[in-house]
């Protein structure tokens, strides 16, 4: 089967990431999904974007099983997929280390809006999910973090709406 478009897709929106530095070596991945196949591709691991191609993208299904490609997915392809299957509404995801992003996460707080910059894109703050559990981590790692993000956003999302109903 021809992915041609979500190959070309996943790759274009991965290499704006070294360009925009938002990422450094191989670290950070975008996948790119085709709902109405349940599929979406993603870079491959450990591959230099410098020597990407579209070609090299990986078709992986909504389940994070390899459809297509002869390189090793993404080792966040699984987290991908978990977003993917929940969240019926996205069909890209960006996941970077940035080295501002990285550092902000370790305080464990959510990413403020303070100015009205960042109020163009967003009138609330920047969830930041919280460490996940040991048992989750000893898990399925990278399933485990799809779940955690979901969770998160639900948990965000919920105060947000009570907040609000309040005033």
């Amino acid at each position: 089967m021809n992915y041609k478009y979500i190959r070309e897709a996943a790759y274009e929106a991965n290499m704006q990431l070294p360009q925009l530095g938002l990422v450094l070596f191989t670290f950070g991945n975008v996948s790119e999904a085709d709902r109405s196949q349940g599929l979406f591709a993603i870079k491959p691991s450990g591959v230099a974007y410098s020597d990407l191609s579209p070609e090299k993208m990986v078709i992986v299904d909504f389940d994070g099983n390899t459809v297509e490609g002869t390189l090793n997915p993404s080792s966040d392809t699984k987290t991908h997929a978990v977003l993917y299957k929940q969240w019926e509404g996205i069909n890209g995801i960006v996941h970077t280390h940035s080295t501002y992003a990285t550092a902000w996460a370790q305080s464990q707080r959510d990413i403020p809006i303070f100015g009205t910059t960042h109020a163009d894109y967003n009138t609330v703050d920047i969830p930041c999910a919280p460490p996940m559990s040991d048992e989750m981590i000893k898990g399925n790692y990278e399933y485990e973090t799809g779940f955690q993000i979901i969770n998160c956003f639900k948990e965000k999302i919920w105060t947000i709406k009570r907040w609000r109903w309040c005033w």
